[in-house]
């Protein structure tokens, strides 16, 4: 039996900005029976650094869904969805940790609604807030609907410069390694290079044919990531990797209240 079944059948792939999911799993789409992509944040942050030569942050968001539907088309996936349309409030990259209630009850609806078999998203490494914001969502909606949850490695910060791509930070054995076809990565190279206004950051992956996916590991969410340097905080992103955490335990105490309560 293939060791990546369980996620070839209807599976909501969940990844925080557009160009996540070529990166991390570009390939693996093309082998799914259903896919369904759903995008967590509008990929546009607050800083004009990042969206100043578009003109706005709303120009700028725009481009990054024309961006995914393009993307996603290379490879013959139209089923995509914005965690916005079913919260009803924006999720500005960068601060999806600060709207995890609102997040998840949108999160819960497209499960839902939408019925999948598993679940894959992002691995918890420190590389950026959204994506670990990703992987608690994920863990939550998965363990409520009582759904397999795997997860796939970006990237995360090794030492002061050395940044690791899509490399877990610690094995436990069950991690598994897709190689595409030659046709598969073709295509995988086509989603790429529909993320026109994300060259830079899809260019560091483009050599790297290989993706990687395990069962989503037991992580300790009081706890950061690894005991390293943050990406996100060698960046200098006004965000601490503490702050994250103490939101992802906010979260999990209100919820252990509510239960209580019931």
């Amino acid at each position: 039996m293939d060791p990546l079944a369980p996620l070839l059948g209807r599976t909501l792939v969940l990844v925080a900005h557009p160009d996540d999911e070529s990166i991390s799993c570009g390939a693996l789409l093309q082998r799914m029976r259903e896919p369904m992509v759903v995008y967590a944040t509008d990929g546009g942050p607050q800083d004009e650094f990042f969206w100043g030569k578009y003109g706005s942050r709303e120009n700028y968001v725009a481009l990054r869904r024309r961006e995914a539907q393009a993307a996603l088309k290379a490879i013959g996936v139209c089923d995509m969805h914005w965690l916005a349309d079913s919260g009803g409030r924006q999720f500005v990259d960068q601060h999806l940790f600060r709207q995890l209630p609102v997040a998840m009850e949108a999160l819960r609806k497209v499960v839902a609604e939408r019925r999948p078999e598993a679940i894959l998203t992002l691995a918890y490494e420190g590389g950026h807030p959204d994506h670990d914001s990703c992987n608690f969502l994920g863990r939550q909606v998965a363990d409520e609907f009582q759904l397999p949850v795997w997860e796939a490695p970006l990237y995360f910060r090794r030492g002061d410069d050395n940044i690791l791509l899509q490399e877990f930070h610690s094995t436990n054995g069950t991690e598994i390694e897709l190689v595409p076809t030659p046709e598969e990565f073709r295509r995988k190279l086509a989603m790429a290079e529909a993320y026109a206004s994300q060259k830079l950051t899809v260019s560091m992956f483009e050599k790297n044919e290989r993706e990687k996916f395990r069962p989503m590991a037991k992580y300790d969410y009081s706890r950061l990531p690894h005991s390293g340097q943050l990406n996100y905080e060698a960046w200098q992103w006004p965000i601490k990797g503490q702050e994250v955490a103490d939101k992802f335990q906010e979260f999990l105490h209100a919820n252990q209240r509510a239960g209580s309560a019931r």
